[in-house]
């Protein structure tokens, strides 16, 4: 009612002023009755982000693709990046591609590695309309800044459609660290050393960590090099015969030929780091398909995560490994073959060589032998990646 009576008494002036002025006054009897109604309603900058916030939010949890940057959300750990989005923005199917990012900010060498795996998987890439591949980084915070800045040059020619999101290390060790610390002390160099961290166990129990809407995952070494689509890749999880949860190619060295010596020299009968084709070998982590829903209902894979399940096997085969969740698959490979998939050499064919010049030379290229095109080279151990 104060607002009525100011503008009556305003209003009541105005027969004793020139027509200017009477339209100043009515402009400034309008502006107060704007500045208090409007001012009641409490409605301001703030509040308008929010809604938008809500609508943003409202309209991402209806989407179709509900295992992509949504539901990853529920991690608590991603942040989205980058996205690149056909006109519709519609998404019939989700290509999910795991790396390891950590610690690159303080290497150059990671930096070039990292160069030329991603321009040579955008090089390659090619999807369907209405397809995505979703990019997953398990980073530091300072790493990330480095790998954003990258990613603006190396996506800039995608031709396929892509989500980029960042994990931090920190939340997924935390989450890890329950899951996988009895196995650390079989499996890892020492106090301190690059594969003593829980987060280099992540595959292993990714299924526990991830939430179940994402049900398939491809993680990759930063040391690749693609020569072919990267979608052809995801078609190898179409190939798991029943029982298996993970596609993973063999170890192209003697590594655990020398791993599994004094099991060897127990059972001298042994298939176990013996090479291919009937020898057991072993695994190599550079490149594992990991289905997520299969690990989830495997009840035996569950099983060999127990401490106590582990602890046994440990000391079954005499073993004591140095390379993280490679040498826990390879170790319950060894008992439970039928978990796995035997993903072609030419899906990861492994360059190094450093076992051939250590004691190995006389059998290395039984190991090292893998015919056919290769359609992912695995500079493993620093070794240069021939030019294509």
């Amino acid at each position: 009612m104060g607002i009525l009576r100011l503008v009556a008494r305003i209003m009541g002036r105005i027969s004793t002023f020139r027509s200017y002025q009477f339209v100043l006054l009515l402009a400034a009897a309008l502006a107060v009755v704007a500045f208090y109604y409007f001012g009641s309603e409490r409605q301001n900058f703030s509040s308008t982000t929010k809604r938008i916030k809500q609508t943003q939010a409202s309209h991402n949890t209806n989407r179709n693709d509900a295992d992509l940057t949504v539901d990853i959300g529920d991690v608590g750990d991603s942040e989205g990046y980058r996205t690149k989005k056909g006109d519709s923005g519609a998404v019939d199917q989700s290509y999910h591609a795991l790396m390891m990012f950590t610690k690159v900010d303080k290497s150059r060498s990671l930096q070039d590695k990292f160069r030329v795996a991603m321009l040579s998987m955008v090089k390659h890439g090619h999807f369907l309309e209405g397809e995505v591949l979703v990019l997953h980084f398990v980073s530091d915070q300072a790493s990330q800044a480095v790998g954003e800045r990258m990613l603006d040059e190396f996506l800039l020619d995608a031709t396929f459609e892509y989500e980029v999101l960042f994990h931090d290390v920190v939340a997924l060790t935390q989450k890890l660290f329950p899951i996988v610390e009895a196995m650390q002390k079989h499996f890892s160099a020492g106090s301190g050393a690059y594969y003593s961290d829980a987060i280099f166990f992540l595959s292993v129990a990714m299924h526990h960590i991830m939430p179940e809407s994402l049900t398939r995952i491809v993680q990759l070494d930063l040391d690749l090099k693609y020569r072919t689509n990267i979608r052809d890749l995801f078609q190898e999880f179409d190939r798991f015969p029943p029982g298996a949860v993970i596609g993973i190619a063999r170890e192209m060295q003697p590594v655990y030929r020398h791993t599994f010596w004094q099991y060897r020299k127990e059972n001298p009968q042994t298939k176990v780091g013996s090479p291919p084709p009937d020898g057991l070998p072993g695994f190599n982590s550079g490149v594992m398909l990991l289905d997520l829903r299969a690990m989830r209902a495997s009840v035996l894979y569950n099983q060999l995560l127990k401490p106590s399940n582990v602890a046994k096997l440990a000391d079954q085969y005499r073993f004591r490994g140095h390379l993280g969740d490679q040498d826990f698959f390879t170790m319950i490979g060894m008992e439970h073959p039928e978990l796995f998939y035997s993903l072609a050499c030419r899906w990861n064919r492994q360059l190094c060589t450093w076992w051939r010049d250590h004691g190995y030379g006389d059998v290395f290229q039984l190991y090292y032998r893998c015919d056919g095109p290769v359609y992912i080279y695995h500079g493993n151990c620093n070794t240069p990646i021939p030019d294509d």
